[in-house]
């Protein structure tokens, strides 16, 4: 059975912090990720590298998801990607028309087939497991409910603290420096 390692995943979205938000969600769930930053780098990937998932945000200069989508549905190989829109507009003036144009046209359909931002890091894994038809396991979702747990910890601690949790996941004696 096929598994994440086995599997390339591209991220396009014009915002770096949110493409290495989502390129690390997915790299630790042991997924290759390639990410570019508008339509058009995309479209030179996808060609090189035939990924096999496509997380696509919808409102991007340049080139926009809406029109990357539509090119790739025209050609026959490239067509068979499974995509996941990314949207933070998929409500407001921005993107909304794109997205009905998307649904209404059967571009891509059904469910999971866009996320509005911000993301859950387990729906994002899931949505992507599904499409690639990959096992969803209980350790996933352990793993990323335990990272967020702790990222959420750490915007919090005392350096004291973090000195302590960095010493316990070293396994070593903190010192208090």
């Amino acid at each position: 059975m096929p598994t994440a390692k086995d599997k390339i995943v591209l991220i396009v979205d014009d915002e770096p912090n949110v493409r290495d938000y989502l390129a690390q969600i997915l790299r630790d769930a042991d997924f290759n990720v390639l990410t570019a930053s508008d339509g058009n780098e995309a479209l030179k990937i996808i060609q090189d590298e035939r990924p096999d998932f496509i997380s696509l945000d919808l409102v991007m200069p340049g080139k926009s998801g809406h029109k990357l989508l539509y090119e790739l549905r025209k050609d026959q190989e490239l067509s068979r990607i499974p995509v996941l829109i990314v949207t933070a507009h998929a409500q407001d003036e921005l993107g909304r028309d794109d997205l009905e144009d998307i649904m209404e046209n059967r571009v891509i359909s059904g469910p999971g087939t866009y996320l509005e931002k911000p993301v859950k890091p387990l729906d994002y894994v899931r949505c992507v497991q599904r499409a690639l038809g990959l096992e969803e396991t209980p350790e996933d979702e352990d793993r990323i409910n335990l990272q967020e747990e702790l990222e959420e910890q750490l915007s919090k601690a005392e350096p004291h603290a973090l000195r302590r949790a960095l010493a316990a996941l070293k396994n070593k004696e903190p010192s208090d420096s």
